[in-house]
């Protein structure tokens, strides 16, 4: 971990940023536990990507714009999204502040948080992300926009395009690769050949940063400093956070495609438990702090999968709801 102090940060914001590492974690892991349970249909987990997403988003400030990507979990509920309206997003219940129980979960919105509407198809968020940018600075706003992509959305169309459009206008615009190494089942050697992805930074006319994505305080740093970049009027910034994925891509994904023993060493890397044993080892937090959040943590989540289980489900009338325009004649 990087010196806290040299950042700005104090140790009730290292407390702080653990809270919502622990919290994204705990939700994340009881959508996993109701899936296998057959009581929720899918999941896309985070974990292992918690230090770079809360990092990230302890960066930003209000009236900033977020376009995620789908294993944020722990940024977006950081960002406001709660755990009652994650669960009600993945029962798809009709209260789900996303899609009212329509879309796939891990599509996360919250339009007073200022979270884009995210679409299936991988890197799209950029260009949208981008655009917002693009108004930010036309209305002369001291905010930024941000998207967050896996590697492999980094070779996509919309990636390039994105950044590309980014550099040449210097939007204040950060992009953010939390790099996993694996593209659903395609490890990162047979993805890209560059040493670091961050390097392509130069051919966009923009800062490329490597940070260590299990490090939240140094994801922290490259986020803060790309943000004061950006309303200097210094333009985009492309950040390369090297983690890991715990999980299978998803949960219909079997990742027999990795062996065990690197399945096994996931776990020795988690970024959640190095976290916690730096905050140990540093008298910042002690196993009674621990205990507590642990109980408040079980009893935010505990309240939020039994409220949105016994939440009604939509009705056969909303089927077309936001879909069609109601009450347009066909003059044709």
């Amino acid at each position: 971990m990087i010196d806290y102090k040299s950042v700005g940060l104090t140790e009730e914001d290292l407390k702080n940023m653990y809270k919502w590492m622990d919290l994204g974690r705990k939700v994340d892991e009881r959508l996993w536990l109701l899936n296998r349970a057959g009581k929720i249909p899918f999941v896309v987990s985070g974990q292992g990507q918690e230090a770079t997403q809360i990092g990230m988003a302890y960066a930003m400030k209000e009236g900033d714009i977020s376009s995620p990507y789908y294993r944020d979990l722990a940024f977006v509920t950081y960002m406001g999204i709660t755990p009652l309206d994650t669960m009600l997003s993945a029962f798809g219940k009709r209260d789900d502040i996303n899609s009212g129980g329509k879309q796939m979960p891990s599509h996360f919105s919250h339009r007073e948080k200022g979270i884009l509407s995210q679409s299936s198809p991988v890197a799209t968020q950029i260009p949208h992300s981008v655009g917002a940018a693009l108004a930010l600075k036309m209305d002369k706003k001291q905010n930024i926009a941000t998207a967050t992509v896996g590697e492999g959305s980094s070779n996509q169309g919309d990636f390039h395009e994105g950044l590309n459009f980014a550099g040449v206008h210097d939007l204040p615009f950060i992009c953010v690769i939390i790099n996993n190494k694996y593209a659903i089942s395609v490890p990162d050697s047979l993805q890209y050949a560059a040493e670091n992805l961050s390097d392509r930074a130069l051919g966009y006319g923009m800062h490329g940063e490597h940070v260590d994505g299990n490090d939240p305080i140094a994801v922290y740093k490259a986020m803060k400093e790309a943000r004061e970049r950006a309303l200097n009027g210094e333009g985009a910034t492309l950040i390369e956070a090297v983690t890991s994925r715990m999980t299978p891509h998803s949960s219909d994904d079997d990742d027999k495609y990795r062996t065990q023993e690197e399945r096994d060493s996931l776990k020795e890397g988690d970024c959640n438990l190095k976290f916690k044993a730096y905050l140990l080892e540093n008298n910042i937090i002690d196993e009674q702090w621990l205990s507590e959040l642990e109980q408040e943590h079980k009893d935010i989540i505990n309240k939020a999968t039994k409220t949105a289980e016994e939440a009604p489900y939509p009705s056969t009338e909303e089927a077309y709801a936001y879909v069609y325009e109601e009450g347009v004649q066909d003059n044709d």
